[in-house]
């Protein structure tokens, strides 16, 4: 009879640590492939003739991954490709973890303290952001697959934690003799080397277009409301955008980051729309600190977003760096970093 409970006991032990760790490992896993990828698609994938699952399943997902770059440069890290690499180097340790996990190498000894410490490490990130901007729009802990406010996160991490050490009381340090030295070494080089082919670092090295044309602002200052203060004097970060697309969203996101750690950058939107869609618009980009008007003119408003030499309207955003009613250069979100802008402010 005893011998049968010590039995159970040892089973249900075994069955305990392995789907916790089965499970932690997969939470690890899911995060690094969603930062970087767009996920499944059950219509596209089996309802189309020409595309397929690994198709959808193992595109970039442009958005996932330039919200999660960009938390770096609201950690401080005042240059893009920095940021950048960061963000890919964190994916890579997400990746690694979950691997390590997977294949219960070095548990108690390096691969469970090291959760703990990354997982210590966004906690701390998380009381940051619960302390700057509240407990309010998704942590970006899982892309865009799952949506977590900053403490759901937190308690996430928490569970996790505890997760982990129960783990390090009911595991014993558990490696394959014949793989303890160099499946560690091909994992981290995996982890490492998929960001980097999936999202390469040429990709944040984008040159800023050179324009310098002049720009007519009156027609701001002809209509109420008008700019609190005059554009037309000084540099100045201005931004068109309308308050429907998506990718004007971002460029807010990027824009009010970048504002939010060099308080110094001069910054104004003047936003295209109807004041019932501003709510959602700030909401989505957390931009309402930055200066702005609502210009209701949409004539007017296409002009500010043609190119000075070209006939044909360039689109939203337009992201003019104005210098004395002078536009210097126009960029794309993709060629605002916060270093060089810095630096041409104190040309």
């Amino acid at each position: 009879m005893l011998f049968t409970q010590s039995r159970s006991l040892h089973f249900l032990i075994r069955l305990t640590r392995l789907l916790l760790l089965l499970s932690l490992s997969a939470i690890f896993l899911y995060s690094a492939y969603s930062k970087l990828f767009a996920g499944f698609d059950f219509h596209k994938s089996f309802f189309s003739a020409k595309d397929n699952f690994f198709v959808y399943a193992f595109t970039l997902d442009y958005d996932a991954f330039d919200r999660f770059r960009w938390t770096f440069l609201d950690l401080g890290i005042n240059n893009m490709f920095l940021a950048g690499f960061a963000a890919r180097m964190a994916i890579a340790l997400e990746l690694a973890i979950g691997l390590m996990l997977l294949f219960q190498l070095h548990l108690r000894k390096f691969t469970l303290p090291l959760t703990i410490a990354l997982l210590s490490v966004f906690i701390v990130y998380l009381l940051y952001v619960l302390a700057v901007h509240g407990n309010t729009g998704d942590c970006g802990c899982f892309g865009n697959k799952i949506g977590m406010t900053p403490l759901m996160a937190i308690w996430k991490n928490i569970l996790m934690i505890s997760a982990s050490g129960l783990l390090i009381f009911l595991y014993k340090d558990k490696n394959f003799t014949n793989t303890k030295t160099w499946l560690p070494v091909i994992i981290g080089m995996v982890a490492i080397s998929l960001p980097l082919i999936v999202t390469p670092l040429s990709d944040d090295i984008l040159p800023v277009t050179t324009v310098n044309e002049t720009i007519d602002l009156d027609p701001l200052y002809n209509v109420s409301p008008s700019p609190a203060i005059d554009l037309r004097k000084g540099k100045y970060i201005l931004a068109f955008m309308s308050l429907t697309c998506h990718h004007c969203q971002k460029a807010a996101y990027l824009l009010q980051t970048i504002h939010h750690q060099n308080p110094a950058i001069p910054m104004y939107f003047v936003l295209a729309g109807h004041p019932d869609q501003e709510e959602e618009f700030f909401k989505k980009s957390g931009s309402k600190d930055i200066p702005h008007i609502l210009f209701t003119n949409s004539v007017l408003f296409a002009n500010f977003t043609r190119h000075p030499q070209s006939e044909k309207h360039s689109g939203v955003p337009a992201i003019y760096w104005i210098n004395n009613s002078i536009i210097e250069r126009k960029s794309s979100y993709y060629q605002l970093d916060p270093k060089e802008i810095n630096a041409w402010i104190k040309q």
